[in-house]
C-alpha cells in the first residue's frame, strides 16, 4: 500500500509541473543503400517513427517492447549518441537535436546512460578509478584534479562497492559489480536524468533484485529522472511509474504502471501481457491467452495506417487506412477510469473481444 501511494503521489505531483524531458514526434530512418561505388538510397529501416512522451523529475519511465521495437534507438537519441532524422527532444525546453559543441557537452552533463552490458561497457585496460573517474576529464569543474580520487572512492561506496577497489580492473568484479560501475559512472558528473538501456538484462535475477533496489535507493537521494528500457514486464513495472509499450517504432499505449497492466486498451498490450508466465497453476488454469498469427512486419516496409493490424485480430479497413493517435480512447474519454490513458488503436477497449485459448 505505501508502495502504491507513493506512486500516485509522484504521478500526481507530475501533473502539476512542467516535464524536464519532452521527446515529440521523434524520427530515426537508416537508410538503405544500394551499390559499392555510387551507394544510392533504395529505402530505409523506419527504428524509430514518430514517438512522443514526456518525463518528470524525480520519475522513472519504463519503455517495453519485444526486440527490434526500436527501445535501445530511442535511448542513442536521447543521448544525442545517434542523430534524429526529425523531431525534437526538448531538456528544460531546449532542444537537444539542435546542439554542438560546447552547448551539447554542457547538457550531457546533465543527462546520463547507463549501458546494457556490463562486460562490454567498460574498458578491460582502464582502473576502475580511471572509468568512473574519466567524466572528470571532460568536465574538470565538476570535481578538480586533487579530489578525483576521493570522490570516486565516494561514487564507489554509494554503490555498494569497497572504495579500496579503484585500482582494480574490471575483469576482478563479478556481473553484478559491474553493473554498480557503470551505475556510479553515470552518477559522476550529479546528472538529473539517466537513460537506463536493459541495464539488468545481462544479470542474473538474484542480482537484478539488488540493481533494481540500488537504482530506487539512489533515486529517493539524488532526485533523478529515469527512462528504463527493459524486456522484462515484472521488472519494469516494479520501478516504473508511468509505462510506455512500443511496437515496431511506435509507441502504441502509454500509462501509469496500474492503467497498463491492469486495464489495458490496445490489443499489442493485451496480448504482451497475456504471454507473462504465471507461476500459480491454478490461476493459470482458468487464463485466456492471445495468440497472435504471423510475423512481426519489416521496419524497412511497414504496414499502412496501424502497425499492428496485421497481426491484430481487431483490424478492420479503417486499421489500414487511418494511422491511430495516441490519445484517450472515444470510448473513455471524460470519464474517471484506469482505462482512460492514452493508446494508439481505432478500436482500444479495456477487454479483449477475440481471444485463443492457450
Amino acid at each position: 500500500m505505501a508502495e502504491l501511494s507513493k506512486q500516485a503521489g509522484k504521478a500526481e505531483a507530475a501533473g502539476q509541473r512542467e516535464p524536464i524531458l519532452q521527446v515529440r514526434n521523434l524520427v530515426k530512418h537508416f537508410p538503405l543503400t544500394q551499390g559499392l561505388l555510387l551507394k544510392k538510397q533504395v529505402g530505409a529501416v523506419k527504428a524509430v517513427d514518430g514517438i512522443s512522451f514526456d518525463l518528470y523529475q524525480g520519475e522513472t519511465l519504463g519503455i517495453v517492447g519485444e526486440s527490434g521495437c526500436g527501445k535501445s534507438t530511442v535511448a542513442k537519441l536521447l543521448m544525442t549518441l545517434e542523430t534524429a532524422t526529425s523531431g525534437e527532444v526538448l531538456y528544460k525546453g531546449q532542444d537537444i537535436t539542435k546542439l554542438s559543441g560546447r552547448a551539447l557537452k554542457a547538457v550531457r552533463r546533465n543527462i546520463q546512460m547507463v549501458f546494457q552490458d556490463p562486460y562490454t561497457s567498460l574498458n578491460p585496460r582502464m582502473t576502475v578509478g580511471d572509468i568512473i573517474g574519466e567524466p572528470f576529464e571532460i568536465h574538470p569543474e565538476v570535481a578538480p584534479k586533487g579530489d578525483r580520487r576521493k570522490r570516486v572512492q565516494e561514487l564507489l561506496d554509494v554503490v555498494g562497492l569497497n572504495p579500496e577497489y579503484v585500482n582494480r580492473y574490471p575483469h576482478q568484479f563479478s556481473g553484478g559489480q559491474r553493473q554498480r560501475i557503470g551505475i556510479a559512472r553515470g552518477l559522476a558528473l550529479n546528472p538529473e536524468i539517466i537513460i537506463c538501456d536493459e541495464p539488468v538484462s545481462a544479470l542474473d535475477v538474484s542480482v537484478q533484485a539488488q540493481v533494481i533496489n540500488l537504482m530506487e535507493r539512489l533515486q529517493d537521494e539524488f532526485n533523478l529522472s529515469y527512462v528504463f528500457i527493459a524486456h522484462d514486464l515484472s521488472i519494469v513495472r516494479h520501478i516504473s511509474d508511468r509505462v510506455g509499450v512500443m511496437y515496431l517504432g511506435k509507441m502504441a499505449e502509454i500509462g501509469t504502471d496500474a492503467e497498463i497492466y491492469e486495464h489495458p486498451t490496445h490489443p499489442y498490450t493485451q496480448a504482451l501481457l497475456s504471454a507473462v508466465p504465471v507461476p500459480d497453476p491454478e490461476a493459470r488454469e482458468g487464463r485466456e491467452r492471445i495468440i497472435l498469427t504471423g510475423d512481426v512486419p519489416s521496419p524497412a516496409n511497414p504496414p499502412s495506417g496501424c502497425r499492428f493490424r496485421t497481426r491484430c485480430w481487431k483490424a478492420e479497413d479503417k486499421c489500414a487506412e487511418e494511422v491511430p493517435l495516441l490519445a484517450v480512447p472515444t470510448l473513455y474519454q471524460g470519464k474517471d477510469t484506469p482505462a482512460a490513458h492514452a493508446s494508439a488503436c481505432h478500436f482500444a477497449e479495456e477487454k479483449p473481444s477475440v481471444v485463443s485459448a492457450a
